[in-house]
């Protein structure tokens, strides 16, 4: 069973995230006082138009980006601390990334996209194994132009799970998607957060999506709008999109 924060245990803290683009008069304020927390093992949908901050919190979560001001704690480690070089480490460790693109390498099989990974990881997972739990056992030597939208996706998230991330940072995972495929995907995101006990944060723009979730926090202008708790999440092909 996924814990949430019943648990008392957050994987992720943010105090006072703030960021801010440019200067002068081109001063883009994308988050504005961020306070936020995320448990360990929980399934977390991030919602809110676009521009209201989601794709910033969780490429700062992911240290991918820096913060203007204010603080992330992973577990008791002061991210906000740590050099560029500390942070590479970090998120090689402990974050797996999935976007809304693929980002596969077009020359590299489905099989050789997963390695790319579990060749530096610390305790990977075979890529064989990898993308057997995604669905495509029967895909591992395809290249990405000989599979689907759905497939190349999928295979995305086999290279993220297969280092044994303890966090999965997801941004519009299902954008490029139709809804069929889409659905496709979120099963595979689900199975992964209650199988492997990953922390996985999803974000999205589709309301639907906040049915799959343990907590749903609503972004609005830089800023936490409402965090709902839902405890009894929906599996992706009940909800109707």
């Amino acid at each position: 069973m996924s814990q949430t924060e019943d648990s008392g245990k957050p994987v992720y803290r943010a105090v006072g995230l703030t960021k801010v683009y440019g200067s002068g008069a081109a001063e883009v304020h994308a988050l504005r006082g961020v306070d936020l927390e995320l448990f360990e093992g929980e399934r977390v949908v991030l919602l809110g138009a676009s521009g209201s901050g989601k794709s910033t919190l969780l490429n700062i979560l992911g240290a991918l980006d820096t913060p203007t001001a204010g603080q992330v704690f992973f577990r008791d480690r002061e991210l906000t601390k740590l050099s560029d070089r500390a942070l590479t480490a970090f998120r090689r460790d402990h974050v797996g990334f999935v976007f809304q693109f693929y980002n596969l390498v077009p020359s590299l099989t489905a099989r050789e996209n997963v390695a790319l990974v579990t060749e530096i990881a610390r305790a990977p997972m075979r890529p064989e194994e990898a993308l057997e739990r995604v669905g495509l056992s029967a895909r591992l030597d395809h290249f990405p132009a000989q599979m689907s939208g759905g497939e190349q996706q999928r295979v995305a998230i086999a290279r993220a799970i297969a280092k044994r991330p303890d966090v999965l940072l997801c941004d519009e995972p299902t954008g490029a998607l139709d809804s069929k495929t889409g659905v496709q995907v979120l099963e595979v995101l689900v199975s992964v957060n209650e199988d492997l006990g990953t922390t996985t944060a999803l974000i999205t723009h589709n309301m639907a999506t906040r049915k799959i979730a343990h907590r749903v926090i609503h972004l609005a202008d830089g800023l936490v709008a409402k965090v709902e708790r839902n405890d009894a999440p929906v599996p992706p092909a009940q909800v109707s999109w």
